[in-house]
């Protein structure tokens, strides 16, 4: 296992959508709660990219609480606006995992020109930035005890610690 000075943040996944009416106030400004399942949604697009799901985890008794939280508000988003969160992985163990997400606005063209296979160079996405934020999660069991992916999902541990090496993307 690498020391966390030999780890380096993963590369950006995304996924996109249109801001739903009923996630803006009357104002049609998105509530500032809504980005924690933007959030939450660019994880789980993120671990089904690698090929697993939350479910097969949850399934297999692993279970990924978050523990702590940093959102950073810059723009808001808007009813209808077409939204992409970027999210990657910046430090990864066999009992915790960090993210780092980024909420931004990006024109048609732009949209269209994210290629899977793209690779960022710091500060270097595309379009607006509304919401920066971090996560950092613990893997617990069905009892809410810590548990050791390593031990409990070791194809997920290795999809994840791979990913995070720069390694089978």
């Amino acid at each position: 296992m690498p020391s966390k000075d030999e780890w380096r943040p993963s590369r950006w996944y995304w996924t996109s959508f249109r801001v739903r009416y009923q996630e803006s106030d009357q104002m049609g400004v998105v509530y500032h709660a809504n980005y924690l399942n933007w959030f939450e949604m660019g994880r789980t697009e993120m671990i089904r990219e690698l090929g697993f799901s939350y479910r097969g985890m949850e399934e297999e008794g692993v279970l990924l609480p978050v523990v702590d939280l940093d959102i950073k508000y810059r723009q808001p988003a808007q009813y209808d606006d077409l939204v992409t969160v970027f999210t990657r992985m910046t430090a990864f163990s066999p009992l915790r995992i960090h993210y780092e997400y980024e909420v931004r606005l990006l024109s048609g063209q732009e949209l269209a020109d994210l290629d899977a296979s793209m690779m960022f160079p710091e500060s270097g996405l595309p379009g607006a930035l509304l919401t920066a934020g971090a996560t950092r999660h613990v893997w617990l069991n069905r009892e809410w005890k810590p548990a050791r992916l390593d031990k409990c999902a070791p194809k997920l541990y290795d999809a994840l610690k791979d990913t995070l090496l720069g390694r089978k993307e």
